[in-house]
């Protein structure tokens, strides 16, 4: 299959009418799944996150979502939000604009979603839905909900042209879809179903046959089971018509199929001489420690039964051989010490021994201890909120064995910041040894020793703190730059043509670019992925030394702010920087942009090395920045997210024209030298700033 993997997620919590009770699940539904879809080493699909917006809004998602499909696209939609059913038995999902009383003109009808399923070209459609539906709640919601809402009666399987169709929804008929056991607790998580579909897919416990695959048929049955295990009152139910198996996620729960060790290598093992067995256990033991896997296990199978059935001597060292390749792990106990209440701190469990060894599964024992598999290990996140100490297992499960790693640590109350007292007059004398006792609780000899007084504006977590001062930083120093050029342009010519002539109108687009950065780091919409986007791509190619020292000095000042930038980017916990296939066809132009401007600078370069020997240090810097340049068109094509993306190309381009401006003053003055290179390369990079420009509407208006 060649198609694109889409994915639209639509979590709706927040509703204006007071008669729709607020959801906590939505947000953390959105947020969880949308991490794990977009993952390229598991699902690997474009997604785009729809959040509390109106009925018109989602419905036009929605449809554009089904309406630009290709045959061989796979296509999934994620509802989470409350269900409601009409008077007359009709489903609709509820959007932030939704009046109960009048369900078809502000809510987004399930007969529409059914109708853009039906006529979307693609053939593999999975509709997820996560609703609490109208006739479960006993008050709340005005609207009268008699007898049973079956939600698959909404989406009948004969709709959907009879293949390539799937719903799968969180609870059947008139139950109620459970958002988690402390409905009455602020902190937001998933809900029970979409907390299962997250956990199968991420951990690869929903692939069953354990194939490295997960098929949708296996996905439901880990959701049914999961569902009903957590919540026996709440039952999945599916109507899947397929025609072959639609995979949804990788999986690194392969099943390892021993393969036979050579046939000589088998009869030295069971010969009646102990030397040749010895000389065997060696040979058995060096393929223990292959990189491919079912060798190794084929070699443990022999050690294995040679360690239980030979003599004590040459028993010994086949157990002993086997024993280097046990399932083991760095330490035995990971320890959290304190953690605040609603930090989520994140420990590491690292495998040890050969490839074979850490081939390994992890299931935690609760369901505040979350494990996500990495390549060496396994990552721990910690999201437990009850007040005191905790403990949980971690089981490392592999081909070789099994161990449990301990996970212990005290969750405590957030310290308690305290306003400062307000002035008061100056008591009496006699009143001092009344009022001395009243600031002083018990809980003084604890906050004494705390050396910082006033945390009014600490955040929840500390490790969140650093995001915003380094994205400012970024975004000042990027300003600082700009008005250092502006000044200095203009200081070192005396009038209009020794500015032209001297080539300080080159720095022009440079300030225009930066400043542009900077702003988009200070503002907060655009802090996360356009600031840094941009910066990124005019240190790309700004950052080249060129020109007086003085210029260079503000090419450094963009490149640190450029690093901030990154810097608060990498430590955002929410934003996810990845890899994938060009968007659409503006990416595509991108890329040929980046081609034919790397082509002219290369030709340019060429007619300066045919001039003068002396023209090479210039044709080499020619060649650099054409490099660099098709580097950036690339990188802006294909980084996810989009906004990141075309931000990049945006700043890859600003620098682009700069340097090529820059180049212009190093053409000589010959007939050998034609320039065409040259103007090529510059034609290509103001295309390429126009084609951001036009990505980036494109972008702001998806999203």
């Amino acid at each position: 299959m060649t198609g694109e993997r889409r994915a639209l997620i639509i979590a709706n919590g927040e509703y204006d009418n007071p008669g729709l009770s607020a959801l906590r699940s939505p947000a953390a539904d959105a947020e969880a799944l949308a991490e794990v879809l977009a993952d390229r080493t598991i699902s690997d699909f474009d997604v785009q996150v729809v959040r509390d917006e109106t009925a018109h809004v989602i419905a036009g998602r929605v449809e554009d979502l089904f309406a630009d499909s290709a045959p061989d696209d796979v296509l999934l939609v994620h509802f989470s939000c409350h269900g409601l059913k009409s008077e007359s038995g009709e489903l609709f999902f509820a959007a932030r604009n939704t009046r109960p009383e009048r369900l078809a003109s502000s809510a987004v009808p399930a007969d529409f979603v059914q109708r853009c399923m039906r006529m979307s070209r693609s053939r593999s459609i999975v509709l997820l839905l996560d609703c609490c539906y109208g006739g479960a709640f006993s008050q709340g919601v005005a609207v009268r909900a008699s007898g049973e809402v079956n939600v698959l009666d909404a989406f009948p399987g004969g709709g959907f042209g009879g293949r390539g169709r799937a719903v799968i929804t969180a609870s059947n008929s008139i139950e109620y879809a459970f958002e988690g056991d402390h409905l009455a607790d602020d902190h937001a998580r998933p809900s029970v179903f979409t907390s299962a579909l997250v956990d199968g897919l991420r951990t690869g416990d929903a692939d069953r046959d354990e194939d490295g695959w997960v098929a949708l048929g296996e996905l439901y049955d880990y959701l049914f089971d999961s569902v009903r295990e957590r919540n026996p009152n709440q039952t999945p139910s599916r109507d899947i018509e397929m025609q072959g198996e639609l995979y949804l996620a990788r999986s690194r729960r392969r099943r390892i199929k021993p393969s036979p060790v050579p046939a000589d290598l088998r009869a030295a093992s069971e010969d009646p001489n102990m030397f040749t067995r010895l000389g065997a256990v060696t040979e058995l033991q060096r393929r223990l420690a292959s990189e491919n896997l079912s060798v190794a296990i084929g070699a443990h199978e022999v050690l294995t039964t040679m360690a239980q059935t030979d003599i004590q001597h040459v028993a010994d060292a086949a157990d002993l051989a086997r024993r280097e390749a046990r399932v083991r792990t760095e330490s035995e106990v990971v320890r959290f010490g304190e953690v605040v209440r609603g930090a989520r701190p994140v420990a590491r469990i690292r495998l040890a021994g050969p490839p074979i060894a850490r081939a390994c599964r992890f299931a935690s024992s609760d369901s505040w201890l979350r494990v996500t598999e990495v390549a060496d290990g396994a990552e721990i996140f910690l999201e437990q909120t009850k007040i005191g100490t905790f403990e949980g297992r971690v089981t490392v499960t592999g081909p070789t064995g099994e161990v449990v790693v301990r996970v212990e640590g005290r969750i405590i109350q957030e310290p308690e910041t305290r306003p400062a007292p307000e002035p008061k007059p100056e008591p009496e004398p006699e009143q001092v040894p009344v009022a001395a006792p009243e600031p002083v609780p018990v809980s003084v000899p604890v906050a004494a020793p705390q050396p910082v007084p006033e945390p009014t504006h600490a955040p929840p977590s500390g490790a969140a703190a650093p995001r915003p001062k380094l994205g400012m930083a970024a975004g000042v120093l990027a300003l600082l730059a700009a008005l250092y050029l502006l000044v200095l342009i203009f200081t070192l010519s005396d009038s209009v043509e020794e500015f032209f002539e001297d080539g300080g109108w080159i720095a022009l687009p440079l300030i225009a670019f930066v400043t542009g950065a900077g702003v988009a780091m200070l503002r907060v919409k655009t802090s996360r992925a356009v600031g840094p986007g941009m910066l990124c791509g005019l240190a790309l190619l700004s950052s080249i030394p060129f020109g007086p020292v003085l210029f260079v000095l503000a090419d450094g000042c963009v490149l640190l702010a450029a690093v901030c930038a990154v810097v608060a980017m990498w430590r955002d916990p929410g934003f996810r920087l990845g890899m994938g296939k060009p968007r659409d066809g503006f990416a595509v132009a991108a890329v040929l942009l980046g081609v034919v401007g790397t082509t002219g600078l290369i030709v340019e370069a060429a007619e300066l090395f045919d001039y003068s020997s002396s023209r090479a240090d210039e044709g080499a810097l020619y060649l650099v920045v054409a490099a660099l340049f098709l580097i950036g068109t690339v990188l802006g094509a294909l980084l996810r997210p989009d906004a990141f993306g075309v931000a990049l190309l945006a700043g890859v381009a600003g620098g682009g024209i700069v340097m090529v401006c820059a180049l212009y003053f190093a053409l000589p003055s010959s007939s050998s030298v034609t320039g065409a290179g040259w103007g090529i390369g510059l034609g290509a990079t103001l295309a390429l700033a126009v084609l951001a420009g036009l990505a980036a509407r494109k972008v702001t208006a998806e999203h």
